[in-house]
C-alpha cells in the first residue's frame, strides 16, 4: 500500500522555505559580504536548526535566480550579499566584508571600448575590486 500526504503540505517545502526565509533574513541584516559559514554561524547561534549543506544550497539557488549577489574573495571563497537588481558592480572590503555598488554606466563604457580596441566581441564579464574601506583602514592605524 503507497500512502500519501493527501491535502498536507510536504513537510521538507514547509521547512525548505523557513530556511530560505532564515538565509535572507540574516542577509538582510548585513550590507556585508559573507560566507556560507558566517552565515550558518549566525542562524546556529541564534538557535536555528539548519545545516551548513542546506546554507549553501540556499545560498546557491538565490545566486542563480538573482536574488542575492556572489563574488569570489582574494582568498578564493564565496561570499553573499543582498544587492539592488539593477546590474551594478562591487567594491569590496577585505578586512570586514562591506561592500558598495558602483554601477554599470561607469565600467560598461570602459570594458566596450578595451574590446573593441582588442577585436573582442559577444562580451561577458564580471568585475569586483577588492580593498580595504575608510573604516577598516581607521581601525588599522589606530592600532
Amino acid at each position: 500500500m503507497v500512502r500519501t500526504n493527501v491535502g498536507l503540505p510536504a513537510l521538507e517545502h514547509v521547512r525548505s522555505t523557513s530556511q530560505r526565509t532564515a538565509v535572507l533574513d540574516s542577509l538582510r541584516g548585513s550590507g556585508r559580504f559573507r560566507t556560507a559559514q558566517d552565515i550558518y554561524s549566525e542562524l546556529r547561534s541564534g538557535g536555528a536548526r539548519i545545516g551548513l549543506t542546506t546554507v549553501y544550497r540556499h545560498l546557491q539557488k538565490l545566486a542563480d535566480d538573482g536574488t542575492i549577489h556572489a563574488v569570489q574573495t582574494a582568498d578564493r571563497q564565496t561570499a553573499y550579499r543582498l544587492c539592488s537588481p539593477k546590474a551594478h558592480y562591487h567594491l569590496v572590503c577585505t578586512g570586514c566584508g562591506a561592500g558598495i555598488e558602483i554601477a554599470e554606466a561607469e565600467i560598461e563604457d570602459w570594458v566596450e571600448a578595451e574590446a573593441m580596441r582588442r577585436g573582442y566581441s559577444e562580451l561577458s564579464h564580471r568585475l569586483e575590486i577588492f580593498g580595504v574601506c575608510p573604516v577598516c583602514n581607521a581601525e588599522r592605524a589606530s592600532r
